[in-house]
């Protein structure tokens, strides 16, 4: 019997209007063997968390380009927790100052990928994350 396919949320909170980067994640995600939903453009941090929630999600991918992160990040984070989804495994990535990484780190988030990370290495934070190895 194989295993359950890891089941990820790919989602793009707040008024971020511009997603092609997001699809580009979910599509490379979802090419190498992941199960893939994505939100579309413009979620509530209640929203996202309500999806994962619906989704069962073993993962969630955050992307944001606005530079809201510092506001919509902590917002997400206590609402996967209200709903009890600690094990949810967070990532973001976007435009995102180096300075503010350790700051999301410490409200969870697993991995923050800048500009110029390739979709490879996001698989393989994934592959990584969830190895039965």
């Amino acid at each position: 019997m194989s295993e359950p396919k890891v089941r990820i949320l790919i989602a793009k909170p707040g008024l971020d209007g511009h997603d092609r980067g997001a699809k580009v994640v979910a599509r490379a995600l979802r090419d190498a063997g992941f199960e893939v939903i994505y939100t579309g453009l413009r979620q509530t941090p209640e929203m996202i968390a309500e999806a994962a929630l619906q989704e069962d999600v073993d993962a969630v991918g955050l992307s944001i380009l606005s530079g809201a992160h510092m506001t919509l990040f902590p917002k997400i984070m206590q609402e996967l927790r209200r709903r009890e989804l600690e094990k949810v495994v967070v990532f973001a990535g976007g435009i995102i100052p180096d300075e503010d990484v350790p700051a999301l780190e410490a409200l969870g988030i697993a991995k923050v990928f800048g500009p110029g990370s390739s979709t490879q290495d996001i698989i393989q934070f994934v592959r990584q994350r969830f190895s039965t190895d």
